[in-house]
């Protein structure tokens, strides 16, 4: 049966149950930050920096298109074009770009002289692509135009 008188050893007390002889003169003592007392520890004020209003800008925008689902219509203007298509795009809007003030002042004089010369009317207004974010906007929301090749208008 092996050796009777062999004792299991205890385990140690815990640290806490020890009384340790603490030296008076290093006795810890709470802090006490108020005026006059102890030097408050230093923290990490990163969150209260005034950033420079780029930075702040870029950081607004990240949260927001986080936040945001952005139709795919709209999102397809995100990215940029190739040069191919850039100039392509640019003829057509060329071909369709607003007449200036001095081609609208001959156009109507044609007009007025046709007019008194008891002809009938040719000119007419030429086809212009409709731009510009608000008048895009209202238009389409007074349900003048719902398809892109609607903005192509024939203006009478």
């Amino acid at each position: 049966m092996g050796k009777a008188g062999a004792k299991k050893k205890l385990p140690n007390a815990p640290l806490g149950e020890k009384k340790k002889k603490a030296n008076p003169l290093f006795e810890k003592a709470p802090r006490n930050f108020r005026l006059g007392g102890d030097i408050q520890p230093k923290r990490d004020l990163n969150r209260f920096v005034r950033w420079p209003k780029f930075v702040r800008l870029q950081r607004m925008k990240r949260v927001m298109l986080m936040r945001l689902k952005v139709p795919p219509a709209i999102n397809q203007f995100n990215m940029a074009i190739d040069k191919n298509q850039a100039a392509q795009l640019f003829k057509l809007m060329k071909k369709y770009m607003p007449e200036t003030s001095e081609e609208k002042k001959a156009r109507l004089m044609e007009m007025a002289q046709q007019k008194k010369d008891g002809q009938e009317v040719k000119t007419k207004k030429p086809q212009v692509i409709k731009y510009g974010l608000n008048h895009v906007t209202t238009l389409i929301s007074k349900k003048k135009y719902w398809h892109i090749n609607q903005l192509l208008e024939v203006n009478r």
